[in-house]
């Protein structure tokens, strides 16, 4: 496959230095993207890059994903308003061992061909390297003048609402672009790819490579992805969509993805699947025609699940999908972990019930009217149980006065009181 042409189609090219083509071409290249470690997992803000990674390494190419441990030290000033936080070595490497853990799922680091991922932390080479030889050997072969000439640094310099930029940010382009030279020089890295935002800073490094060693190097960049609407893609009303269960839980990833908008759905299935162009184009044909069947977020989100998490992750989500908005019975919810549970039914009305009073049991009729107000009144409850209205954990309520004891519990600590066909309570005992 043609690595240019593969990225073109899906949407994945902003800008791409002439002649990178042409080096793809003549042999197996390495490529390399940078990571920021700030944190012990990916988010989703991350995929592009990564699956920029992945057909690179499906065209048979080389790839390597740098953890900027050393610039991570540092921060960049691209796009940003504020210095970042400075992060100590150790949580740096913890960073780096999850962050690898999590690329092994898009990227083949175990393979015994010369294509086989690496993984490597520019800190290794950063740490013993004195200030004065740095400036001695790297700052001397490019000019204050081009480093101020670029869009990250101008932007910053010239905002209203920036108290300037520090030295150390000031150097982080320098530093990367000794971070792509080192790379060429050990591993014959030729290209550094990224996000638009990463223009200026990987340019440096193609302009350090020729200056120092009359050698060539390449870049290329992919669009930032933004949402139909406008707003920040990856963002939610909770904060980053991550890939660590730990932060997003696989029910919740795999929402973020079915509940993206048609026109988004179409970009994305291109960016975040390795599905062929003919397939996609059968999908959004099938898509447009019966839209409501949203089976372009759906398969979406199920390719990208698997992907990310598992197939027994994805099969829990769609299961767990089907107790709000379909007709799971209690079984399917007997199934769901805590996690999941709680990432289901958050934002229903919940109200805390005493788990002692449960050893007797507590009749219906008083756990949902006076320990908990799920109804107003005992003879509204009588009423909708009379109309088959009220579930208990997904089963046909019949009797008012059923004695409702531990033994129902999910979890052992939640009760789900279902009223009507959509509205949903939990009952949390302790």
């Amino acid at each position: 496959m043609n690595f240019i042409e593969e990225l073109e189609w899906r949407g994945m090219i902003h800008t791409v230095m002439p002649g990178t083509d042409e080096q793809l071409k003549k042999e197996m290249t390495t490529a390399y993207v940078g990571i920021d470690p700030t944190a012990d997992s990916l988010h989703i803000g991350h995929l592009v890059s990564v699956m920029m990674l992945r057909h690179f390494q499906r065209a048979g190419h080389k790839p390597v994903a740098l953890v900027g441990g050393a610039t991570g030290m540092i921060g960049d000033p691209s796009m940003k308003s504020a210095e970042r936080n400075l992060l100590d070595e150790e949580t740096l490497r913890h960073n780096q061992e999850c962050i690898k853990a999590q690329l092994a799922k898009f990227l083949d680091f175990e393979s015994n061909q010369p294509n086989a991922a690496e993984l490597v932390n520019n800190y290794d080479w950063m740490k013993d390297y004195s200030f004065l030889n740095f400036i001695r050997d790297i700052g001397k072969h490019i000019t204050v003048n081009y480093m101020m000439a670029k869009d990250s640094v101008k932007k910053r310099l010239s905002s209203e609402s920036s108290e300037g930029m520090s030295f150390t940010e000031f150097s982080y382009q320098l530093l990367q672009g000794y971070d792509f030279l080192h790379l060429y020089q050990t591993k014959n890295c030729k290209l550094q790819m990224g996000g638009s935002d990463q223009w200026g800073n990987i340019t440096t490094g193609t302009e350090l490579i020729r200056r120092k060693t009359g050698g060539e190097a390449f870049a290329l960049v992919c669009p930032l992805i933004t949402k139909a609407d406008g707003g920040k893609f990856g963002k939610t009303e909770s904060g980053n969509v991550w890939l660590d269960r730990r932060y997003t839980s696989p029910y919740k990833f795999y929402q973020f993805w079915l509940n993206v908008s048609d026109a988004d759905a179409e970009k994305y299935i291109k960016i975040f699947t390795a599905i062929s162009k003919d397939e996609i184009g059968t999908l959004i044909d099938q898509h447009r025609e019966t839209p409501h069947l949203r089976l372009l977020q759906k398969r979406l989100a199920e390719e990208v699940t698997v992907l990310v998490h598992s197939r027994k992750d994805y099969d829990a989500a769609v299961e767990a999908s089907e107790i709000l908005f379909g007709n799971a019975t209690s079984d399917v919810l007997k199934r769901l972990d805590e996690e999941t549970l709680l990432a289901v039914f958050e934002g229903v009305p919940q109200f805390n019930i005493t788990l002692s009073e449960l050893e007797t049991g507590v009749k219906a009729i008083e756990l949902f009217t006076e320990k908990a107000s799920v109804f107003p009144s005992k003879g509204e409850l009588r009423k909708m149980v009379q109309s088959g209205g009220v579930s208990i954990n997904k089963e046909k309520m019949t009797d008012q006065d059923y004695l409702i004891t531990k033994s129902d519990l999910l979890n052992n600590k939640y009760l789900l009181v279902q009223k009507g066909k959509k509205n949903y309570f939990l009952l949390i005992a302790g």
